[in-house]
């Protein structure tokens, strides 16, 4: 049974080399710590982020462990997000919180929204895909699919990309992400911002192909917009529409209950000129018991002789 001083060793260990960046430095939700699946915590500089998914009944005696945790690491604000509360404030357990507050990841900054109590506008489990991206952008003409507030292309940008057009029926996430180039100083002449519903706007998505690379990373279930089980292949179809003739797919699945085999197969139905590459690695820290339950970051390339 592991114990709130175990959580706290935990902590130590994976607090050794911390800076200015955002990490996970404990992840709960992969259920790798048995009884602890409600519970991460994040290190955003010098604030302590905690997240509660259930109610927790021993809160304060964590609560207790923190406080004097981060006397010997240079947080000075914790905060708490009670995720299985809608319309519920973060609550600030000590310090205080800056009314601009940024995730510092390889060096690019974003924007968060820390009083948001569900969604803070930055996914960090996906900084390996976001990595990935920079690695492999340059000269690349590239689409970014529910790109939320535009993470995706700061790193494109950053690795070269001569184009990007991110496409989100968010217009609030868009702006975000329109603030986040400027805050990083990435000039948004080659950069385009489509509020649209992506499953009712190929032809204007259309508009800037063909693609180098193209990025779809939806959410698993959003009532109204998308649902994996049924919404995936109608993206598949018209990828080779969309794609040039040495096309990168980086397609992201983040649902407990579909595989990365899924996936494959669903390309191999309605993408068959794309072929499965590689699984981009998870970030260490997000640590799971199983791995297919977890975030999948699938790399697959457009076949020469299919085009």
């Amino acid at each position: 049974m592991i114990t709130i001083q175990n959580i706290k060793d935990i902590l130590v260990k994976n607090s050794s080399e911390l800076s200015q960046e955002f990490k996970r430095v404990f992840h709960g939700r992969g259920n790798y710590y048995e009884g602890w699946n409600f519970l991460t915590i994040d290190s955003i500089d010098a604030i302590l982020s905690v997240a509660f998914y259930k109610e927790f009944k021993d809160e304060d005696k964590l609560f207790t462990m923190l406080k004097e945790f981060i006397k010997d690491t240079g947080h000075h604000t914790i905060i708490l997000q009670r995720r299985y509360l809608k319309n519920t404030p973060t609550e600030i357990l000590t310090g205080e919180l800056k009314d601009e507050n940024f995730a510092i990841e390889n060096g690019i900054k974003l924007k968060l929204n820390l009083q948001n109590n569900q969604n803070s506008g930055y996914f960090p489990d996906m900084k390996n895909g976001r990595k990935w991206v920079k690695e492999n952008a340059k000269d690349k003409n590239v689409l970014n699919l529910f790109s939320y507030t535009c993470a995706f292309s700061l790193f494109a940008s950053k690795g070269g990309a001569i184009k990007v057009t991110n496409v989100d029926m968010a217009k609030g996430a868009l702006s975000t992400g329109r603030e986040n180039h400027h805050i990083n100083e990435i000039e948004t002449y080659n950069i385009q911002f489509m509020p649209y519903n992506i499953l009712k706007s190929f032809s204007r998505i259309k508009k800037n192909a063909p693609y180098d690379m193209i990025i779809i990373d939806p959410p698993t279930f959003q009532k109204g917009s998308f649902e994996a089980t049924n919404d995936y292949q109608k993206i598949l179809r018209r990828v080779d529409q969309l794609s040039s003739e040495d096309c990168t797919v980086l397609a992201c699945l983040n649902s407990p209950d579909l595989n990365s085999q899924y996936l494959i197969d669903l390309f191999k139905e309605f993408a068959p000129n794309f072929t499965f590459e590689k699984r981009v690695d998870n970030l260490e820290e997000f640590i799971a018991i199983d791995d297919e339950r977890a975030l999948k970051n699938l790399i697959f390339r457009k076949n020469k002789a299919g085009c």
